[in-house]
């Protein structure tokens, strides 16, 4: 059973503390990281078996997480289905980093844990006429401030964390548990601030109920924020990036963007993990020597977009920052998916970079051993010059 402190005061005062002298160390259980070819990253879910020639597949990324609804068919549980599948891929490449993901608000069904969830009283938020399908209209949200659900998230992270085979938690959702206007008219500012405050007790709890070496990666840097997510990232050992080109608030998309790439560029030269994710978007059912949708009165295609893609991660990245092209992350049906098919670039030979990314307006240049980047954020184009390895 997890040990829940006391004294909450006392509890929140120490944690405080430690934030403001330095926050949490990376854990030691880095996952492997190389310049030799593109750094890359794999978020995925499948609710059956994953196949031995999808296993392989899996194993040759250093960092990968396995998403709600893994294995949830064929093993009764998201639990089950994700240590079955985090065990095959340890079998072909035991140093592989393998997260198991847990949404800290939206409630996703499909986990064994929803048993004991039952006997929590009122484990959800609720608007003024008891509705608790808050998120889309859809799916109940968790009300954070209640006690009892705030100890059964954490004790179902640490029991699946618990396993050889599981080196750490994703947590998704944090935005919502942390944007102050969100779901702020169905539940009022007072139970909205709670949740906020119940957020921050958990994660920083997260810590002392994990191994001493799990990772801790969440969903959590958005140019959105004052200081874009990075006043929230001392409770984390890195970030997954999404959502990053769609400008909220009054900014345009590309000052948007702008912003966004300097937060990652900021928390990649601290020595945090990035899990870099952009998506293929209107391009997914075409090959990457395909055609696509037209955009600003051009011929686009989806070898624009991992051009593009890629060449905006490559200005942010540094050491353990990783990178994926997604056109989705469900692969149960696989026919035409960029799921395991890769792009020839990654094979490429990259090498080190040799400094920085220079900026000018909205362009940025970079050059690496064996590739010069450049990106327009205003034009959205980009060019990676690959050189001959020597």
């Amino acid at each position: 059973m997890i040990k829940l402190p006391v004294d909450r005061g006392m509890f929140l005062a120490a944690c405080l503390l430690g934030c403001l002298s330095g926050g949490a160390v990376a854990s030691e259980g880095m996952p492997e990281f190389s310049w030799n070819t593109i750094p890359r990253y794999m978020h995925v879910r499948k609710m059956t078996a994953f196949t031995p020639e999808e296993v392989n597949y899996l194993a040759k990324f250093p960092l990968i997480t396995l998403e709600k609804t893994t294995g949830m068919r064929d093993s009764g549980s998201v639990e089950a289905g994700s240590l079955k599948a985090a065990e095959a891929v340890k079998a072909v490449n035991p140093d592989a980093k393998i997260l198991y993901y847990r949404n800290i608000i939206v409630h996703y069904g499909g986990y064994a844990a929803d048993k004991k969830l039952k006997e929590i009283k009122s484990p959800f938020l609720a608007d003024r006429s008891g509705n608790t399908k808050l998120i889309r209209n859809k799916v109940p949200a968790y009300d954070l401030s209640n006690n009892a659900l705030q100890k059964w998230w954490l004790e179902n992270a640490r029991e699946v964390c618990a396993s050889k085979a599981i080196d750490g938690l994703f947590i998704d959702g944090n935005i919502k548990a942390l944007e102050k206007g969100y779901l702020r008219s169905q539940i009022g500012a007072e139970k909205r601030d709670e949740v906020t405050e119940g957020y921050h007790f958990m994660m920083k709890q997260l810590p002392s109920v994990m191994e001493e070496n799990d990772l801790l990666v969440a969903n959590v840097i958005r140019a959105r924020f004052n200081d874009s997510g990075l006043e929230y990232l001392d409770y984390f050992d890195g970030s997954y990036i999404e959502g990053f080109e769609h400008a909220v608030g009054q900014m345009s998309r590309e000052d948007y963007v702008a912003k966004g790439i300097e937060a990652v560029q900021k928390a990649a030269r601290s020595g945090k993990i990035i899990a870099f994710t952009f998506g293929t978007g209107a391009y997914a059912d075409t090959d990457m020597d395909e055609g696509g949708p037209k955009s600003k009165g051009k011929r686009a295609s989806l070898q624009d977009r991992l051009t593009y893609t890629m060449a905006i991660f490559l200005v942010c990245a540094e050491k353990h920052s990783y990178f994926m092209l997604s056109d989705g992350y469900g692969v149960d049906k696989t026919e035409g998916r960029l799921w395991m098919n890769d792009a020839p670039e990654y094979s490429r030979p990259l090498g080190p970079p040799k400094g920085p990314a220079k900026r000018n307006a909205y362009v940025y240049e970079r050059s690496f051993e064996h590739a010069d980047v450049r990106v327009d954020i205003e034009k959205e184009t980009a060019e990676i010059t690959w050189k001959p390895a020597s």
